[in-house]
């Protein structure tokens, strides 16, 4: 599918999709949850901002989902931070960690866009310049990955197409150990040796084509040029200039200290070892080490609304070249006729005039959904939710617009500012 041309509605899809291979063929549902007793809400309640909390309600009820969390900002202030349980074994604080899939794209572009801002790097620099791309014996690299160029990777502009080939790599553990002839857990450059002997489906630069690959690319250029492991490097120039210690890479099976469980309607073979034993879809049909810089993530929601001040005007995290860099309009691609495009590591969507933009990315794997929104008015928010399927069928992709009809709603923001309760 060409992304130039996609409504927002089908960008949902395409990139909630990042975790969609993590379950597939041979999958079993599990059996159903029981329905949900008990609703508990935790955090400071504002009655100004009820009808976020009642979307959130509604909107978890009716899926079952027993994890969620909203954060709201307006004018830079944190005016909402709440955890949900519903007929949850563990009290959701607005602190506790989920899973937070594709919104990790955001971190690993910013990651990029800061070490250009510190002159490590170009944004048109090839990633033949900092990767070894050579492919498994008796193949050949295609030569057009010499003009894949970062900015090119970050805007899903690379060449590579899972629409077109039925195959996003980063969730085709088995067939990469197969092909290789390695054991599974699966190395980053084990993936990496095996598709540098895929050819390209579109010539660099000239289509859109969401790329959990490239992202796990950008990951390992951070690496590389950095000198400092991927999660470290993030860790120390993005989140800790803005307070963020909660923040960290997630496990596959393991849990990080206030880490919500995560539930799923399906299971399937494990892709942690050659076993083929049948596990519980959120841990271990696809492997958190693979899916690091595309989706390897734990936040909470006021951590994700903190993180979207770095691109904020006097951010201490990038300065306005770089967050100019960030939402730049893709060359030649250009706006799609859906009026948005993808920038790097955020979806952007300008308004009619230059008055401004709205910005945002979901995500998504079997036992996760999150979605990170800037508006042009000075609100922000972030929600997160610890499954994307369940017995009633619904769609999770309505929380979108959801939040936005509660924002409309308000009729008075207060003035009150918690970012001091939650960060130092």
């Amino acid at each position: 599918m060409d992304g130039t041309t996609v409504s927002r509605r089908a960008f949902a899809k395409l990139v909630t999709a990042a975790g969609a291979g993590a379950v597939g063929a041979g999958a079993v549902a599990a059996p159903a949850q029981a329905a949900p007793e008990t609703w508990t809400t935790t955090g400071t309640a504002v009655s100004a901002l009820s009808a976020f909390d009642d979307t959130m309600k509604s909107f978890m009820q009716a899926r079952h989902i027993d994890a969620g969390q909203l954060a709201v900002t307006y004018k830079g202030r944190l005016v909402l931070a709440r955890g949900y349980g519903n007929n949850s074994p563990m009290l959701i604080q607005p602190t506790s960690l989920f899973r937070v899939a594709s919104l990790s794209k955001s971190l690993t572009a910013a990651a990029v866009v800061r070490l250009a801002q510190d002159g490590k790097l170009s944004l048109g620099d090839p990633i033949t310049k900092f990767l070894d791309l050579t492919p498994p014996a008796g193949q050949n690299a295609d030569p057009r990955l010499a003009k894949v160029t970062l900015w090119r990777l970050l805007q899903h502009t690379g060449g590579w197409d899972r629409d077109l080939t039925a195959f996003d790599p980063v969730f085709k553990d088995r067939i990469i150990a197969n092909a290789l002839g390695v054991p599974m857990e699966l190395t980053h450059a084990d993936v990496i040796r095996f598709m540098s002997g895929q050819p390209l489906m579109h010539d660099p630069g000239s289509t859109v084509s969401y790329s959990n690959y490239g992202y796990l690319l950008a990951g390992r250029i951070v690496e590389k040029v950095s000198g400092l492991p991927y999660e470290t490097y993030v860790k120390q120039k993005l989140l800790a200039p803005l307070g963020i210690t909660r923040m960290g890479l997630g496990g596959t099976v393991s849990r990080h200290p206030g880490e919500v469980g995560y539930r799923s309607q399906y299971t399937g073979p494990t892709v942690l070892d050659n076993s083929g034993t049948v596990v519980d879809a959120p841990y271990g049909t696809f492997s958190m080490r693979v899916h690091d810089a595309n989706g390897g993530w734990l936040a909470s929601a006021v951590d994700l609304v903190r993180w979207a001040t770095a691109f904020d005007s006097g951010s201490p995290v990038l300065n306005s070249t770089s967050t100019g860099r960030v939402f730049a309009v893709p060359s030649p691609t250009g706006v799609n006729a859906d009026g948005w495009y993808y920038g790097l590591g955020w979806a952007v969507r300008p308004l009619t005039g230059g008055t401004g933009r709205n910005t945002w990315h979901t995500g998504s794997f079997a036992g996760t959904y999150s979605i990170l929104v800037r508006t042009y008015q000075g609100m922000s928010w972030a929600a997160v939710f610890n499954q994307r399927d369940d017995e009633s069928g619904l769609s999770y992709a309505p929380i979108d617009s959801a939040l936005w009809t509660a924002s409309r709603a308000v009729t008075s923001w207060p003035t009150h500012n918690l970012w001091s309760k939650y960060f130092a």
